[in-house]
């Protein structure tokens, strides 16, 4: 039999087996409109794209419509968002108009009825914060609602979540050094180890990446260090990536309550996925601790690890409990809201250009399934279980919904 004879029967056999289903992924690039409003809440000063990336997004037909001063409190200019090719406006409803809503703190009631119907949110969550109405509201909107803090990656990672935890891990360092010596709100002590001093004694609960970069910075001060968290594996990999002998222990309460009375700081950095944290620290505990010692309780996004834990603000950031500092500010990374923004467009930039080329987020959803993971509202519906419990508001999956959409 010759060779082509051959050729054609191994090509006919080979036919007749079993395929991989190859699903038809057409190229719909289209041109987005992203609104970007200026943040209303006085505790946040990020902004989601910086003026090059508003560049980038320009340069491939995209439409960035900014309202004006949105970028001055990270210091960029309405001049720089202009030369890069941004509509800046004057008026806050504008933005809200837009395909794509970017913005960094969840909208107010006010601003979701400026949203248009049936397009885009894309903003922190924040669940421990919202009520019942917040999301009726949306899904009154017919919204495709997405919470940027559980967006994943390819690996099931959380990479916003992880650039900003690396930035509160070297700011809440930074802010315990600022209190411990404060006149009123410290005891006049400088944060670190020096020759013929007791180093200060710092303990951290959780073992995540905001531990591992506080670790860094209070290691690099001269500072004893003592991480707890229930993960031995967390506890042996933070060890690993530190290249550190660390005091580390489970979160056994007598060995912690010990730990607390020697502290004079305190980094509360436990991150729960079900978007509320455990509170893990007793009033009777904190009572225990020293006068002027420092706790920063980065958790209190979702809800606290510290019993006498509350909210706090930039502008009141502090206040005291038992004699104990307590910093509780939501967003830490907002005290530096220059570096934060650039964190933010390293990942808005790509996924929006990759949204762009899909033609829609129905259709990026359609082929970035870890994407779906961040969406809490889809055309209305409500695709987050957790949600769904809280308030008693009808859930729909959305893998099924995108089945049906498509």
């Amino acid at each position: 039999m010759g060779e082509g004879m051959q050729n054609i029967r191994f090509q006919t056999e080979g036919s007749m087996l079993p395929q991989e289903e190859m699903l038809e992924v057409k190229n719909r690039r289209n041109s987005l409109t992203i609104g970007i409003p200026r943040e209303v809440s006085p505790n946040e000063n990020r902004i989601a794209l910086v003026p090059d990336a508003v560049r980038l997004l320009v340069s491939h037909g995209h439409r960035v419509v900014i309202e004006e001063h949105a970028g001055d409190n990270a210091h960029f200019t309405d001049y720089e968002f202009s030369e890069a090719g941004a509509e800046v406006v004057k008026d806050h409803a504008s933005p809200f108009a837009a395909d794509i809503v970017l913005k960094i703190a969840p909208p107010d009631r006010t601003e979701i009825e400026m949203l248009a119907r049936q397009k885009t949110l894309i903003s922190v969550l924040q669940l421990p914060t919202r009520d019942k109405e917040y999301f009726t509201q949306l899904i009154a909107k017919r919204t495709n609602s997405v919470a940027f803090e559980n967006i994943q990656d390819k690996t099931g990672a959380l990479p916003l979540v992880r650039s900003m935890s690396e930035i509160i891990g070297n700011a809440a360092m930074l802010v315990a050094a600022e209190y411990l010596c404060h006149p009123i709100y410290g005891k006049g002590v400088m944060l670190g180890g020096f020759p013929g001093v007791t180093p200060t004694e710092v303990v951290i609960i959780g073992a995540g990446t905001v531990a591992e970069y506080a670790i860094r910075t209070a290691n690099g001060m001269g500072a004893i260090v003592k991480v707890f968290d229930n993960s031995m594996y967390k506890l042996r990999s933070l060890q690993n990536n530190l290249g550190l002998r660390l005091y580390t222990s489970i979160m056994e309460p007598l060995l912690l309550e010990q730990a607390l009375k020697t502290a004079d700081v305190v980094i509360a950095a436990k991150h729960s996925p079900n978007g509320v944290s455990p509170c893990i620290i007793s009033a009777e505990m904190v009572k225990k601790m020293k006068a002027g010692s420092v706790v920063i309780d980065v958790s209190i996004d979702q809800g606290g690890c510290f019993e006498t834990s509350r909210p706090t603000t930039h502008l009141n950031p502090v206040y005291q409990h038992y004699g104990v500092t307590h910093y509780c500010v939501p967003n830490i990374a907002s005290k530096v809201p220059r570096t934060a923004a650039y964190s933010f467009s390293n990942f808005f930039a790509p996924l929006l250009l990759e949204m762009g080329e899909a033609g829609s987020l129905e259709n990026l959803l359609r082929i970035n399934l870890p994407m779906r993971k961040g969406v809490y509202v889809f055309n209305g519906k409500i695709t987050n279980q957790q949600i769904s419990n809280l308030y008693d508001l009808p859930f729909q999956h959305i893998d099924l919904m995108m089945a049906a959409f498509f």
